[in-house]
């Protein structure tokens, strides 16, 4: 595993698969979020703490995906999770979702906008955010 990425492990339930017994586009989001979460808290920018004292407010502004072959109802996937881009006020994050035996199964990818309180963009990306996702960015240099 590459240290400039973040692991989060999963298990397709039968509730995220479709009538096809495939996983439900719209859930692979769900686990990319699932997934974004837990790399903000390692990160030390729990989400539930940001939007409860209103500290950081990082709404999605983009979400895309390409699916590469089916989940299904029992596989193992692990999402791996790096900063692919980083700008003045946003920042993208790249998922790889891969089977138990390492096939690639989709990949996403979503943008974080940082926004103020009152809901106006933010002029720039805070220094915590940056430190916190520094490490996972991809091509950084060493």
């Amino acid at each position: 595993m590459d240290p400039n990425r973040f692991a989060y492990t999963f298990s397709v339930r039968l509730h995220d698969t479709d009538a096809a017994g495939r996983l439900f586009f719209g859930h692979l989001f769900r686990h990319a979020h699932d997934a974004y979460e837990a790399f903000m808290a390692q990160a030390g920018l729990p989400l539930e703490r940001l939007i409860r004292e209103g500290e950081l407010l990082l709404p999605l502004v983009h979400a895309e995906a390409d699916y590469h072959r089916p989940l299904c109802q029992g596989d193992r996937v692990q999402i791996s999770l790096a900063i692919e881009e980083i700008r003045t006020r946003s920042f993208a994050v790249g998922y790889r979702f891969e089977t138990q035996d390492g096939t690639l199964a989709a990949t996403a990818k979503t943008v974080h906008l940082q926004i103020n309180r009152d809901g106006s963009p933010a002029s720039c990306l805070s220094d915590g955010i940056l430190d916190a996702i520094h490490p996972y960015t991809q091509n950084r240099p060493q």
